[in-house]
């Protein structure tokens, strides 16, 4: 890839009708026509109105944030928490020193999951929140390498070739920690049926040099759940059989804020002695504006100590284990106030009725005729379906378009290896999307195919996909 290459690609829009063209501002504003540039720092400053009205008008082409369903990152909160993080916008998170009851109630979040998460009893449990999921995944992944580099050391092995075991279904943070930390991702290919990660394929691909096994509680793909408890009894007879000592992460990025309140009876989290930590996206399912994620490990020997620094420079010695330094303190308090204002009871009452949402919507859209359910929303509040083979005259990509001319953004995309064949639409059901609002989705659904059926062939194919996965560049969800 050239050095060149942008990160963040100009609009079409832009490219085609010149990227250097100026912004004309509003006459109503303006006592004089004027014109400010795109691309450029304007020479002189603007009134603050008129800097918010231009920004404001551009803004207005964006989607409608509570019609995407393709997202998983909370699109409401409560007027309370909104007025909370605006209170808290100047606060720098890593300031504890200057900012110690935000820190103070940081600790009071990873307390209360990991005890939501059985963790083993401890005054001080081991967390933090983080950026979102994907950098508490990394953490995560960190702190499974340095144990296994130590216990390789220790007992005179080499440590220089290290891998993790995960599906090939991990959103793309994981496949970063890879490339980025030097370890070989053993990402293992789907297979008929099979859309995530099984027992039986995890132990195949494990040996002595490898860190952890990554099983995911709720795939972005389709929404369900790994089978974690049936991957650590895999690998504790792996560990009778050849001595080797494999822990488990979690990536509940969703599911960890799902299954405590909708499936109190399956055991997925610390219960399981080979758990060593577990990580979620308060941004998602935890109900907060992003961006926020937590980690917790199951016990202090679980996170090495030479992974944590100690610095004094913000007025107090504080230990930091992060990939970044600054970020907000808002989210951790919007987390804060919802987990005060729901309790455990709220959350389950909002969870249970997002799961029911969606498997209610999923059993209209499979009683339409053209389509085969992948999922049906009853794990994760999210479901995925594709076409019948029989429907050959329009694509899933279609049908993505189609709901987007009503305003619906409904995600269309390829599977990976190995079912690069197999293209579907998935929707995921947020806190404020109401049956109400699923109604209104299934009758433009229903509106829009007499027309797709009355085409001749599908207009568009993969090319045209409508979700940028981000396991593959032609395949999440944001973390």
């Amino acid at each position: 890839m050239p050095l060149s290459h942008p990160l963040h690609r100009t609009h079409r829009h832009s490219q085609e009708r010149g990227a250097t063209r100026e912004l004309s501002i509003n006459p109503v504003f303006t006592r004089e026509p004027m014109r400010i540039p795109r691309h450029r720092m304007p020479s002189g400053d603007l009134d603050p109105d008129l800097a918010r009205q231009i920004v404001h008008d551009e803004l207005m082409l964006d989607g409608n944030a509570r019609l995407n369903l393709a997202t998983f990152v909370t699109t409401w909160m409560e007027p309370q928490a909104r007025d909370l993080m605006v209170e808290c916008f100047d606060k720098n998170m890593i300031d504890k020193d200057e900012y110690p009851r935000t820190a103070e109630l940081e600790q009071r979040c990873v307390s209360m999951l990991a005890a939501l998460w059985n963790a083993p009893n401890s005054p001080e449990p081991i967390g933090c929140s983080t950026t979102g999921s994907s950098e508490a995944c990394m953490l995560a992944g960190l702190a499974l390498k340095r144990r296994w580099q130590h216990a390789q050391r220790a007992e005179g092995k080499p440590s220089e070739r290290p891998n993790i075991v995960m599906g090939i279904n991990v959103q793309v943070c994981w496949e970063k920690f890879a490339n980025y930390w030097d370890v070989e991702a053993r990402l293992v290919p789907m297979e008929g049926e099979r859309l995530h990660l099984s027992a039986e394929e995890a132990v195949k691909h494990c040996d002595e040099n490898t860190i952890g096994v990554v099983a995911v509680l709720g795939s972005t793909y389709d929404g369900s759940y790994e089978p974690v408890a049936e991957i650590c009894a895999a690998l504790d007879e792996l560990q009778q059989r050849t001595g080797y000592n494999v822990p488990v992460h979690v990536d509940g990025a969703s599911g960890a804020m799902i299954a405590p309140f909708c499936d109190p009876h399956l055991v997925w989290d610390f219960r399981l002695p080979r758990v060593a930590s577990i990580n979620t996206s308060g941004h998602k399912f935890g109900l907060v504006y992003p961006g926020v994620g937590w980690v917790v490990w199951r016990e202090t020997n679980a996170l090495p100590e030479d992974l944590i620094f100690r610095v004094n420079y913000l007025g107090g010695e504080m230990p930091t284990f992060a990939l970044n330094f600054s970020r907000p303190g808002a989210q951790v308090v919007a987390q804060y106030f919802n987990f005060l204002r729901l309790g455990f009871d709220g959350y389950r009452r909002v969870q249970s009725t997002c799961r029911d949402v969606a498997s209610t919507l999923a059993g209209k859209i499979a009683k339409l005729g053209p389509f085969r359910l992948l999922t049906d929303g009853r794990q994760l509040p999210v479901f995925a379906f594709t076409l019948k083979e029989d429907q050959t005259n329009y694509s899933v990509f279609d049908v993505s378009v189609a709901l987007r001319t009503h305003g619906w953004l409904v995600p269309a995309y390829t599977f990976p290896a190995n079912c690069e064949d197999l293209a579907a639409l998935r929707v995921v059901v947020r806190n404020g999307f109401t049956h109400d609002l699923a109604d209104l989705l299934l009758d433009d659904l229903t509106y829009e195919l007499p027309r797709l059926a009355a085409q001749r062939q599908p207009l568009r194919g993969p090319e045209a996909a409508a979700f940028a996965h981000g396991v593959k560049p032609a395949g999440g969800a944001g973390r």
